[in-house]
């Protein structure tokens, strides 16, 4: 593959992004279903590529057609396989660039509840999903039971959790887990939005929901996703002046600096495992691990760094944030054009199975759990989760928005906290990238009992600890 053949595989998912945002923009009811526009694309790519379109004609027509690849030369279906695995380092090592890392005891006070509840929910996700594998999936079906670990990395992890651990897919023996992942995530962003808003509506009709009343509706040009022109503020700010440094440039300098971290970071684990207990118990799980949750950690090195000696202050988060936007969508475009749609229907049953159970847990976490798990705004805040743990927080962030959108709740504070104890974790952090190679070294059993403790361990803390709290004017 060659310098052009990758320069041209990109200008195509330009092509695609384009193409998906008009088509949202004229489109009222993927303006209803919030859905992002790389989606759009990733979904039009995928129906023109070699696994709607070139099988259709290969079937129709003739294998030999020329079309019976899709639309897209071969080369080109190559670069994209490599792009999601690529990427996903870049959007968790802007995680935590350009904000201040804040007081752990602030986090904890405004955000422990809704920790406390994204935790459980997370853990939960593994424990329904192994119990599902091992009672059902696993003896009827033959199913893997790495999948039991499916449904946290696809739904609260999202597209590029899923597609950043492609190569830990193969690694382990689990290659049609790739693309099971991605139909899942793609489910849970739907389901997320959709159910979302169901739930909305029968809070309000409980008396759960007390802002909605009030909340001002999105106008037209905020349902297709563009900023009226009399709010448009500055996508980023210019800290570096250009003829000594374009400011993006050193913006994206600083986010392969933090992924560098995570790659020595990463090593150095897999060296002190190979010199130290892997020899001797023949367990090795960090040459499992993929770099995306290291070079997360080496982002928050980079900010305390920053923090501590950078006077000037040259990070902006603005900045950051349209370097990892930019990375997300070519990520998510990608990963939907690569998905084996042959894969998902060979595994149907238990991809609908997973599909559901998941959706199941989630909402009735959300109806029967947060009330007692958080002390004060229950409603608004369990959606941001409930949000977050079915599609990725961006879908969190949607939820709260309607439900509270004057910030008359600390829903949305609690939420930005949250994510600092969270993150790291759950959710693509270090605990989703070794779920899969502890199943495969220890076995689905052990692992299954230790995400029922750390679930009962969230629970109850939630429950005995905060929802006491109620009526005592904290957070």
């Amino acid at each position: 593959m060659t310098a052009n053949e990758i320069g041209f595989s990109f200008i195509i998912i330009g092509l695609f992004l384009i193409i998906g945002k008009w088509i949202r923009v004229f489109s009222p009811f993927l303006q209803k279903l919030f859905l992002p526009s790389s989606i759009i694309a990733g979904v039009i790519a995928l129906l023109v590529g070699p696994e709607v379109l070139g099988r259709i004609i290969g079937a129709v027509v003739s294998p030999d057609h020329a079309l019976a690849d899709g639309l897209f030369p071969s080369f080109m279906f190559d670069v994209w396989a490599t792009l999601p695995g690529l990427f996903i380092n870049v959007v968790f090592a802007s995680l935590f660039l350009g904000t201040s890392i804040p007081n752990l005891k602030k986090v904890w006070n405004i955000g422990g509840p809704q920790i406390a509840m994204g935790q459980m929910v997370s853990w939960g996700q593994y424990v329904v999903g192994m119990l599902l594998v091992l009672l059902i999936l696993a003896p009827f079906f033959g199913t893997n039971p790495l999948a039991g670990a499916l449904i946290e990395i696809s739904f609260v992890g999202g597209h590029g959790t899923a597609a950043g651990l492609g190569d830990t897919f193969g690694d382990l023996g689990f290659a049609e887990g790739y693309d099971l992942a991605l139909g899942l995530a793609t489910v849970g962003i739907l389901s997320g939005v959709i159910i979302g808003i169901i739930l909305i509506n029968i809070g309000v009709r409980r008396g759960n929901a007390k802002h909605v009343e009030n909340a001002a509706t999105f106008s037209d040009q905020g349902r297709t996703g563009i900023v009226e022109l009399d709010n448009r503020d500055a996508s980023a700010e210019m800290t570096t002046r250009p003829e000594s440094v374009d400011p993006f440039s050193l913006h994206l300098a600083y986010v392969g600096f933090a992924i560098g971290l995570g790659w020595v970071l990463l090593e150095g684990f897999v060296w002190l495992e190979a010199v130290t207990y892997g020899p001797a118990t023949d367990v090795y799980l960090f040459e499992y691990v993929p770099l995306f949750p290291f070079a997360m950690i080496g982002g928050i090195i980079v900010q305390l760094l920053s923090d501590k000696y950078d006077r000037f202050r040259v990070i902006d988060r603005k900045t950051v944030n349209r370097i990892s936007g930019l990375s997300l969508d070519v990520l998510i475009v990608s990963a939907l054009a690569t998905i084996s749609i042959a894969v998902i229907g060979d595994n149907l049953v238990p991809f609908l199975a997973l599909a559901a159970i998941g959706i199941g847990w989630n909402v009735f976490a959300f109806l029967y759990l947060a009330p007692k798990m958080i002390p004060s705004h229950w409603f608004e805040r369990g959606l941001g989760d409930f949000g977050q743990a079915t599609g990725i927080a961006a879908t969190g962030l949607l939820l709260m928005k309607v439900a509270d959108p004057n910030n008359e709740t600390p829903a949305l504070e609690g939420f930005g906290y949250k994510q600092v104890l969270f993150e790291p974790f759950v959710g693509g952090g270090l605990v989703t990238a070794a779920a899969m190679p502890l199943i495969f070294q220890f076995g689905p059993i052990p692992f299954l009992i230790g995400s029922t403790l750390m679930t009962l361990f969230f629970l109850f803390f939630g429950i005995f600890y905060f929802g006491r709290k109620k009526g005592e004017g904290v957070a």
